[in-house]
């Protein structure tokens, strides 16, 4: 009863009025996009500013990145699962900047995440600030991604602990058909996520560095799992946080790339052809000027009118991947598509809040990170736009 008295309450209580910010950028993007491309050396360039100040400017100011900057709310609290993998981009943009400024960034981050470690290896879900504070297996998976390249580029040892003690908590957790159920996370529908090909990676990343502890033969039974979700046509099942009959774009680029990773550290030729249907299917989708359904249905066909611009450049990522796997110029074309329309979305002027953010959707009202820039699609755009920079040199070269 009492859930029915908020749930009354909540369908006649007026939303509170946007504030002028937010209903300024609604209104800029139902013009549509900007004409220009700004360029993938400036958007990468206002991109990692970005991630500066994200840092910067945490609610939680503890090293890690702020979740969010919000039209709404402002600037959120930091997002250990993101500033997991939000990592190795620092760590990559140090080493071609020569940056120890973004190295020292880097380390902030590793020591925060060694900090907050459970003692058994997980890491929480959702915001620091978060509850429950419980460990999950998403998470954990995507600071493993960090904790193994801050173990493999700075080489000590607590880093390198740490990295042990969450793969090994993840390699003992994985149920004997290679579904992690043990430990879902809180803030998302309960389930089994074929998504969660993105956790094996970071096994994979440990196993680089520290092999001969079982780390990617347990995450290639989990994408071997996950390939029992896949449908002929590249199409997984069990697939998104909240809606697995439309899952996300952005989902969907996490299952793909946890695929292409389980390919690039095992060589199994099945799991190229299983990265090849679904990657068939993404680039057929995008459109002639790069949009890519936020959501769509088991046949590809869009379920929204918005874009998810993380799975967008998360989806462009993976195509150069295919393109270079394969040599297929389809992929490349798309994958170039898919970053040209998300660049077009970004601002390269104005204040540290918006210059360089990337949307949760656009238009900014879409039902995915409403309103809201995130730290995770700022760091894929980073990702995207780095590979297709160094594949159109070496097409000049």
């Amino acid at each position: 009863m009492l859930q029915l008295l908020r749930s009354i309450k909540n369908k006649f209580t007026p939303e509170a009025p946007l504030p002028m910010g937010a209903v300024a950028e609604r209104e800029a993007d139902q013009r549509g996009l900007p004409a220009q491309d700004p360029g993938i050396e400036a958007v990468i360039a206002a991109c990692t500013d970005w991630l500066r100040a994200a840092q910067d400017h945490s609610a939680s100011a503890d090293g890690g990145v702020a979740r969010d900057f919000s039209l709404v709310k402002g600037w959120a609290t930091s997002y250990p699962e993101t500033t997991g993998y939000i990592v190795p981009t620092v760590i990559e943009l140090a080493q071609r900047q020569q940056s120890d400024e973004l190295h020292q960034r880097a380390r902030r981050m590793l020591d925060w995440f060694v900090a907050i470690q459970f003692p058994e290896g997980g890491f929480q879900g959702g915001r620091i600030d978060s509850t429950p504070r419980v460990p999950v297996t998403f998470n954990t998976g995507q600071i493993l991604l960090g904790l193994a390249a801050g173990a493999q580029h700075y080489g000590d040892q607590k880093y390198l602990d740490a990295m042990h003690r969450a793969a090994a908590w993840l390699r003992d957790s994985l149920d004997a058909d290679g579904c992690w159920r043990k430990h879902p996370t809180p803030f998302a529908q309960p389930g089994e996520k074929a998504y969660e090909t993105h956790v094996s990676w970071g096994l994979f990343a440990a196993e680089r560095v520290a092999p001969g502890h079982g780390y990617g033969e347990a995450g290639l039974r989990q994408v071997a799992w996950a390939l029992t979700k896949q449908q002929p046509n590249g199409w997984f099942a069990s697939n998104c946080l909240n809606d697995p009959v439309h899952p996300l774009s952005h989902t969907i680029g996490y299952v793909l790339r946890g695929v292409l990773e389980g390919y690039l550290l095992s060589q199994r030729p099945e799991l190229l052809a299983a990265a090849v249907r679904t990657g068939d299917a993404l680039a057929a989708v995008v459109g002639a000027d790069g949009f890519l359904p936020g959501r769509m249905d088991s046949q590809w066909r869009p379920a929204v009118e918005y874009a998810c611009l993380t799975g967008s450049v998360q989806n462009a990522h993976c195509l150069f991947l295919l393109f270079q796997l394969t040599g297929q110029q389809r992929y490349f074309d798309a994958a170039q598509r898919l970053n040209q329309y998300v660049r077009r979305s970004v601002k390269i002027e104005g204040p540290k809040e918006t210059r360089g953010a990337v949307k949760g959707s656009f238009p900014v009202n879409g039902d995915y990170g409403r309103y809201e820039f995130l730290n995770w699609a700022v760091k894929f755009c980073i990702d995207a736009n780095l590979l297709e920079q160094d594949l159109l040199k070496a097409r000049h070269a």
